[in-house]
């Protein structure tokens, strides 16, 4: 775990998450978490602090964690990338961890901390140009390269089955404000569809097409605004995309990818298809190589049009596959900075987002660790 090689890591002790036969062991500095949480856990005289677990799919083995922290004042960082479970967490057990002062802190990985985290800097940086509030902005992913996460397509698919068979999770997951502390409170902005099919965007000059994550990743940003009580503004809009250039291939090649995830999002959504995909894609715990994870990047801008008719360009990027080397370091310094930063974090608790539990000081800790954030005004 990256934590472990960090030089604060042995001070603070660190976790490890896993899938083995205990349910809960300490060894020396270091708690092993595994699938379930017995009851009694919540009455152990010596509680960890904090707690970092990737043991997922989070909807049917991550509550029993969150409510043993949110009651015990543990603060809690996950990998979570299912809008159903981070909705229940919220319903559930985000009056518990705010009235204990605990921060429950899901989508500590390339979902969704890029996004949160680009977005607030571009908001701190219009405030001290005193350039008003975000308003049209985009993140446009424009390179990207990594292995494929067995566990994440099992969340997914565990997500799936509940959207065919409930109506009310299906409006639930569709909703762009589904993860909001107020849904009705939210401003009325219009269709806000995630982009499903390749289109050029005149303002950046680019063909633009679907991006996997953006199902989660918009929802979380917009649930950090409101926690914030809109401080991105009244007119925030925001959106993510994937960049398939100005040339003439961009059209047909868009097309191509956004076909191809069509096909796998159909193929996965049924019981039938699984099975003829399951030999050709990687089971829960399975991933990319050694090779595949230490070559990946990622590169990502986020472009944002304020109140005043400026605008203002998010760069965030890392070396390491998205979903495995550079995610170990986006959880690790989330656990450190729970852990060591205390006096640094924003004054919230709950359940919270990464821009609203940890804010610049994990930005910080990011840059520190080899990651690229930064923010600039444009000239249009």
């Amino acid at each position: 775990m990256h934590a472990s090689g960090s030089p604060a890591g042995p001070r603070s002790g660190w976790l490890i998450s896993g899938r083995g036969s205990a349910l809960l062991r300490r060894r020396g500095r270091c708690w092993w978490l595994t699938r379930r949480i017995p009851r009694r856990w919540r009455h152990l005289r010596a509680q960890p602090a904090w707690f970092a677990t990737t043991v997922g799919p989070y909807r049917h083995q991550g509550l029993p964690l969150v409510e043993a922290c949110a009651s015990a004042g543990t603060d809690y960082a996950d990998l979570s990338g299912e809008v159903l479970f981070i909705r229940e967490s919220i319903d559930r057990y985000h009056d518990v961890a705010a009235g204990t002062g605990t921060r429950i802190v899901h989508c500590c990985g390339f979902d969704s901390i890029p996004s949160d985290l680009g977005v607030l800097l571009l908001h701190h940086a219009a405030r001290t140009d005193d350039a008003g509030d975000l308003e049209d902005t985009t993140l446009v992913v424009t390179a990207l390269k990594g292995g494929v996460s067995g566990g994440t397509l099992a969340s997914g698919m565990g997500q799936q089955d509940e959207m065919r068979a409930s109506a009310e999770r299906r409006r639930t997951a569709g909703d762009p404000y589904a993860l909001s502390p107020d849904r009705p409170a939210e401003p009325d902005l219009g269709d806000e569809p995630d982009l499903d099919w390749v289109s050029y965007d005149g303002q950046l000059g680019i063909w633009v097409g679907p991006f996997l994550m953006a199902g989660l990743n918009t929802r979380v940003v917009r649930r950090s605004n409101a926690l914030q009580g809109w401080a991105y503004g009244r007119r925030f809009r925001y959106r993510e995309v994937t960049s398939f250039g100005a040339g003439p291939a961009a059209p047909l090649l868009g097309a191509a990818v956004s076909t191809a995830l069509k096909a796998l999002q159909t193929g996965l959504a049924f019981p039938a298809s699984r099975a003829l995909l399951g030999p050709l894609l990687p089971g829960p715990g399975e991933g990319p190589g050694e090779k595949t994870r230490r070559s990946g990047f990622f590169r990502i801008g986020i472009h944002a049009h304020t109140s005043a008719d400026a605008w203002y360009l998010s760069k965030i990027e890392a070396r390491g596959d998205p979903g495995y080397a550079a995610t170990s370091v986006m959880l690790g310094e989330s656990a450190l900075c729970l852990a060591l930063d205390r006096d640094r974090l924003p004054a919230h608790a709950g359940v919270l987002t990464p821009a609203t539990a940890m804010g610049t000081a994990l930005a910080d800790r990011l840059k520190s660790a080899g990651h690229t954030l930064t923010t600039q005004p444009l000239t249009r």
